[in-house]
C-alpha cells in the first residue's frame, strides 16, 4: 500500500499527534519551503460542525495576538466534498521542534524559572489584549530544543466582554470560581498558571474541586487540607517561588496577585537571584 507523502500544497514530513477528531501533521509548504504543523479536523455530520466553529474561534483568537511566547496560527482552510459540504477544516500552525512540558523530564530550578517567566510573559500579552487562555496546563506549553517557550491551544480562550455559553477546562487546573460559577478572567488564568507551576515543581496536581457541592467555606477548608505545601514535596524550591505558587493558588481570587504583571516581576527577581535572568518586559507588545 502506497504511503501518502503529500496533501495539496504540503509535503508530509511526519505525524505530530492524533486525537479523536483530528490529526496534526508535520509538513513543509511548497510556496515557501517552510515547516509547519497542519492540524486536520474531520467533520462527518452536522453535529460535528461544532469542530468547525472551534477551529474558527482558535484562528480568530490567534489573529488578535502577536508574541514570541504564543503559538502562531497562520491560516484556516475548510475542506469540502463535491456537493460543497464541509468535511473538514485545516489549521496551519507554527511548527515547534520540541515537546510539551508534560513530556519533558523534571528540570532544575535554574532552568525552570526562566521558562515560567516566559509563560507569564505570554499570558501577560494575552491579558493586555483582553483575552484569557482558560486552559493553561503543561501539555498546552511547548519547549523547543532551542529553549523557546510557546503557549498552545486557544480553543477555550475567552475574549473579555463576549458572552460564552459553555465554560470548559481541565479540572485539576481549574479555579474554584470557574468550577462553581463559570467565571473566566485574569484571576482564573493566574490560578491556572499557579496550578501549572505546582505540577511542574512537585510533579503532582492540585486537588480537583469540579463537581463539589459544599458551601464555599467548606470547600476552602477542604482545599487547604488537600493542597500539600510545595516546600514539603520539593525542598529545592526557593521560598519566594513556593510563596508565589501558593498565592496564585489562593482559593479566593481577591487573595491572588492582582495582575499577571506582578507574577512576571516576581519570577524575574527569582531568576536573577538564581543567576539565570531572562529577557523581556511587561510591555504587552514585547
Amino acid at each position: 500500500m502506497a504511503t501518502i507523502d503529500r496533501i495539496g500544497n504540503y509535503q508530509i514530513l511526519g505525524t505530530l499527534g492524533k486525537g479523536a477528531h483530528s490529526t496534526i501533521l508535520h509538513v513543509r509548504r511548497q510556496d515557501d519551503s517552510r515547516e509547519y504543523a497542519l492540524k486536520m479536523v474531520s467533520i462527518a455530520d452536522r453535529e460535528e460542525l461544532k469542530f468547525l466553529e472551534q477551529a474558527r474561534h482558535e484562528f480568530r483568537i490567534s489573529q488578535k495576538l502577536g508574541h514570541p511566547n504564543l503559538i502562531k496560527v497562520h491560516c484556516l482552510e475548510t475542506r469540502k466534498n463535491w456537493l460543497f459540504r464541509v468535511k473538514g477544516v485545516n489549521l496551519l500552525i507554527e511548527y515547534v521542534n520540541g515537546k510539551t512540558l508534560d513530556m519533558v523530564p523534571p528540570l532544575p530550578m535554574a532552568k525552570l524559572v526562566p521558562i515560567l517567566g516566559k509563560i507569564s510573559m505570554g499570558l501577560l500579552h494575552m491579558h493586555h489584549r483582553g483575552i484569557y487562555h482558560a486552559d493553561l496546563k503543561p501539555n498546552n506549553i511547548m519547549l523547543s530544543k532551542r529553549g523557546e517557550v510557546k503557549i498552545l491551544d486557544y480553543g477555550l480562550a475567552h475574549v473579555k466582554g463576549e458572552k460564552k455559553d459553555r465554560i470548559q477546562g481541565t479540572p485539576e487546573y481549574m479555579a474554584p470560581e470557574t468550577a462553581t460559577d463559570k467565571i473566566v478572567n485574569e484571576k482564573t488564568d493566574i490560578f491556572n498558571f499557579g496550578a501549572t507551576m505546582y505540577r511542574l515543581i512537585t510533579l503532582t496536581v492540585p486537588p480537583n474541586l469540579v463537581g463539589a457541592t459544599d458551601s464555599k467555606k467548606m470547600m476552602e477548608k477542604a482545599w487547604k487540607k488537600m493542597l500539600k505545601p510545595v516546600e514539603e514535596i520539593n525542598a529545592n524550591v526557593p521560598k519566594a517561588l513556593c510563596d508565589l505558587v501558593h498565592q496564585c493558588l489562593a482559593f479566593y481570587p481577591d487573595r491572588r496577585p492582582e495582575r499577571m504583571g506582578e507574577v512576571y516581576e516576581i519570577l524575574k527577581e527569582i531568576a536573577d537571584e538564581l543567576g539565570e535572568p531572562f529577557e523581556g518586559g511587561t510591555d504587552p507588545g514585547v
